[in-house]
């Protein structure tokens, strides 16, 4: 959830080819087809990280379609209309299966590339562990800091909101460390801080799914993942400790997805019912939810791996819409790691933390943290990502 479609692991574009004549123009094809792709990665990663933030902004803010429904009945004042169009948010974490196969997508991608063009390749592990912690953790601290001094000023502000936890220095380390859900809670009232371990753990084994890869092939190894996933949700997930083997699959469908690419001519379609099964898939989850989100998840994880395929065909990517939510693709990375802890300091200074009738202030929430976490980007992450760019070898720059 933390890269763009180009800085994940070097130069997204396939080496030029070798007759001379051809190079300019096939060069500035593949140049403005990845830029394309970027385009339509940035707006998902947008789009997810508005929907999962409004979800959680919601669920602070406001007190629930059912408890609504019970007293505003069949009225059509603004505000009801307003909050019973806000009802398909009720799905809103289905943001966070779109996040990690997007991350799996941008991870493999440029290995994928170069697999392509040499089977021999090999990824230099130490290099890409060393530019995934210059990207994640100085991030990670920052946001832990200002969840610290949100979250203090919280709790100043009595009845204290049921969304903080434990603000000390175990906890503090324990988010550091990426151990949230295997050695502790998340941090303070950053509850989105779950899915930052998985992030770093599949981190430190992407080394030994290239391997795999290499050896039999990506599609035996979404198989044998599948396998492990279903057994880690039945071992892990059951009781309550939150693993990345249970979310693996999420990930190796981005993996999957950049490895077929990279193998496919780009003028190659694919049939249009991919956007069928897409669709169908995430209503699947959608009705899954109400049994559990775990199953969920993994049905609209499928869902979104069916669009995102089709979707990276799209020709005309810079249309308005995909445009706008690209920019906040941008920092999508920020506007989710900070946005819990906003929502909660609003709660307790204007509503002393209890949930309101009226939907209205949810909007305005949003309307708060979305800036603050532009800045956010612009102060801690912009910073970081520069500072991984500086680790990439010489030879990936020259390629970009």
């Amino acid at each position: 959830m933390s890269d763009s479609a180009l800085d994940a692991a070097g130069s997204s574009l396939p080496l030029s080819p070798a007759r001379s004549g051809a190079a300019p123009r096939a060069q500035s094809e593949a140049r403005a087809d990845s830029a394309g792709k970027e385009h339509v990665i940035d707006a998902l990663r947008g789009f997810a990280a508005l929907l999962v933030a409004y979800f959680h902004c919601r669920q602070i803010e406001w007190v629930g379609m059912q408890a609504f429904h019970q007293s505003a009945g069949h009225s059509f004042n603004l505000n009801a209309i307003a909050a019973y169009l806000t009802f398909p948010i009720a799905w809103g974490s289905a943001g966070v299966p779109i996040f990690f196969v997007i991350s799996g997508y941008c991870i493999h991608r440029s290995a994928a590339l170069r697999l392509a063009k040499n089977p021999a390749y090999r990824l230099d592990t130490g290099n890409f562990w060393v530019r995934r912690f210059a990207r994640i953790y100085p991030v990670l601290l920052a946001a832990l800091v200002l969840t610290f001094a949100l979250d203090w000023f919280s709790l100043q502000l009595p009845p204290i909101s049921h969304k903080i936890r434990e603000i000390g220095l175990q906890a503090f380390l324990v988010n550091l460390f990426s151990l949230q859900g295997v050695a502790g809670k998340t941090f303070g009232s950053n509850g989105a801080l779950w899915t930052l371990s998985l992030e770093v753990q599949f981190y430190a084994v992407y080394p030994l799914l290239f391997a795999l890869r290499r050896r039999i092939g990506m599609t035996s190894v979404l198989a044998i993942v599948a396998v492990v996933n279903v057994a880690s949700a039945y071992l892990l997930e059951r009781n309550d400790l939150q693993f990345f083997t249970s979310y693996w699959f999420s990930w190796t469908l981005g993996a999957w997805i950049a490895d077929a690419k990279a193998r496919t001519a780009p003028q190659a379609r694919s049939s249009i019912w991919l956007y069928v099964l897409a669709a169908g898939f995430i209503a699947l989850g959608c009705a899954a939810f109400r049994f559990g989100q775990y199953g969920a998840f993994q049905l609209w994880a499928i869902g979104f791996a069916f669009y995102l395929y089709k979707a990276l065909e799209r020709r005309n990517a810079d249309t308005p819409g995909l445009r706008v939510l690209s920019r906040f693709g941008d920092f999508s990375f920020s506007l989710y790691l900070i946005h819990l802890p906003i929502f909660v300091l609003l709660s307790s200074l204007l509503f002393r933390s209890s949930l309101q009738m009226s939907i209205w202030p949810s909007f305005g929430y949003m309307l708060v943290a979305v800036p603050v976490a532009y800045v956010f980007y612009r102060l801690v992450e912009l910073p970081a990502m520069k500072w991984s760019a500086s680790f990439k070898p010489k030879a990936a720059l020259k390629q970009a």
